[in-house]
């Protein structure tokens, strides 16, 4: 008898253990569609402020509104798999691969402009959005990182991550365009636009090692090989 309660018990928390990790696996996937659309939004409006105004780290901002863009996306396919964690190694190489491209363009168009001199022109719209950005990411950002944590998901709470990095983009940013704004410091969006950059560079070569990738938790350990 006491075998069959206990047995019975064991049914009931399994059966509640699956329904509460479906129930996540839902947040999750609503925390990454917010994400994408939010992204692509944020991203069409730096590009095409930046390309106006001449402003190399706006044009930077908007790229990396794409990587994000793409880590929401991967997400969404990671889970619609049966098993998600088989796919975490290769999301990870591909956000890699983006932070690299992003890293190499921003760089190189940054120190394009300390050389020659070009002055960016002042963005109001650019600074609106920096606003918004820091207003709005670190929520997602925070709702990311405890839905990854509760599902022991690297993946999750990877995107979690690269959301933050975003507001932590986002001060840059704005204290570069203010700057240039304020007291005509041109060179002060170009030095924005390296630091951009260089942080790109950072989480790239983290994605692509699989650092940081495992998620701690009391009854899970990394099992998917992604910190091999």
């Amino acid at each position: 008898m006491p075998d069959r309660k206990a047995s019975t018990l064991m049914s009931d928390l399994h059966l509640t253990t699956l329904v509460d990790r479906a129930a996540l696996g839902r947040r999750a996937k609503l925390l990454a569609t917010l994400s994408v659309a939010y992204n692509v939004v944020e991203g069409v409006i730096a590009i095409s402020a930046g390309i106006a105004a001449g402003s190399v780290a706006l044009v930077g901002f908007g790229l990396d509104s794409a990587v994000e863009v793409s880590s929401g996306l991967i997400i969404l396919w990671q889970f619609s798999h049966v098993m998600p964690e088989s796919r975490e190694r290769r999301a990870l190489r591909l956000l890699a691969v983006s932070f690299f491209a992003l890293a190499a363009y921003v760089g190189f168009e940054s120190a394009r402009a300390l050389i020659t001199g070009a002055e960016a022109d002042h963005s109001r719209v650019g600074i609106g959005l920096a606003i918004a950005s820091l207003i709005i990411m670190p929520f997602i950002s925070y709702a990311q990182r405890r839905t990854g944590r509760a599902l022991g998901s690297n993946a999750v709470y990877a995107d979690g991550t690269q959301t933050l990095l975003c507001t932590y983009l986002s001060a840059v940013l704005l204290v570069g365009l203010v700057l240039n704004a304020t007291l005509g410091w041109s060179w002060a969006d170009p030095v924005a636009g390296l630091v951009i950059a260089a942080v790109a560079v950072r989480e790239g070569l983290e994605a692509w090692s699989g650092e940081g990738c495992c998620v701690p938790t009391s009854s899970q350990t990394c099992t998917d090989g992604c910190c091999g």
